[in-house]
């Protein structure tokens, strides 16, 4: 039982930073391109606290690959190509993840040798941790469902007509990814390639 408290709190941190790093991203790089939205908002900020979804978070907790925070706040009438600039926004996100799982993998090898210390354990530990979470978000944020990143890329990036008509399955959008999760749909498409990809980096 205190083996499980310690590796929930241990799960902790990358979790929160995860999901921080990634909505900052998106916020950030809408105010690149013009918009002071997430901004004003205070979004773009550290503090895990002002991008918790309680639901998105208790998914990702139980999961351990899989999970959303609180969207940013972004307004496309600042940019000057809105369909285009939000593709790049949503992208942001999962992209800044596989920075993060890169990094996170490439931080564990250096530290593999520090495994012979059981001190250093909780560091090891939060390192597979991060890669694995941080892989997990990137690939379910590219489901190309509105309002996940994946949806508003691929409105991005089709033509004119079929991207308006794609967009308007969004208000159904949280409504399909919950019974996806729920009737573990997902299992059979995002666990094998996130697999795969943890699978590479952790051989880096």
């Amino acid at each position: 039982m205190d083996k499980q408290i310690s590796q929930i709190l241990l799960l902790i941190v990358p979790v929160l930073f995860s999901i921080t790093v990634h909505e900052v991203c998106h916020g950030y790089v809408a105010f690149l391109l013009g918009d002071p939205t997430a901004k004003r908002a205070g979004r773009l900020t550290l503090n895990p606290i002002k991008h918790i979804d309680i639901i998105g978070l208790l998914v990702l907790l139980i999961t351990r690959m899989i999970g959303w925070a609180k969207p940013v706040p972004v307004d496309p009438r600042y940019f000057k190509d809105p369909r285009k600039d939000m593709m790049w926004v949503a992208l942001a996100g999962p992209a800044s993840n596989l920075v993060l799982a890169v990094i996170s993998a490439l931080l564990l090898k250096m530290t593999a040798k520090a495994l012979v210390y059981s001190y250093f354990y909780p560091v090891v530990y939060m390192l597979q941790i991060m890669v694995i979470i941080n892989v997990g978000l990137a690939i379910f944020n590219l489901i190309p469902i509105p309002p996940l990143d994946g949806g508003r890329i691929i409105v991005g990036i089709l033509p004119r007509e079929l991207a308006y008509a794609w967009s308007r399955i969004e208000p159904y959008g949280f409504i399909i990814l919950i019974l996806l999760i729920f009737t573990k749909a997902v299992d059979f498409v995002l666990y094998p390639p996130i697999r795969g990809i943890v699978s590479i980096l952790m051989k880096i």
